[in-house]
């Protein structure tokens, strides 16, 4: 089986997993859960870490140009 669809499994388990009543990733973000699966051991994680980090790039990028228009 692919990489891809064993990180897809894992990835319904989990989320299959926190269906309701007391769960483990309760009160945290999706970000959180997102670094947290990156940070794992699963197959799969270090694309959910790439898209953290391309994510977090995009974002400083744009605070930079917004932060350089409003300067007078």
């Amino acid at each position: 089986m692919p990489t891809i669809g064993i990180a897809g499994i894992a990835l319904a388990i989990l989320t299959g997993a926190c269906g309701g009543g007391t769960t483990v990733g309760a009160g945290r973000t999706e970000r959180e859960r997102d670094s947290i699966i990156g940070q794992s051991t699963l197959p799969g994680a270090r694309g959910v870490q790439g898209a953290l980090n391309v994510s977090d790039s995009a974002r400083a990028r744009e605070a930079a140009r917004d932060s350089a228009s409003a300067a007078p």
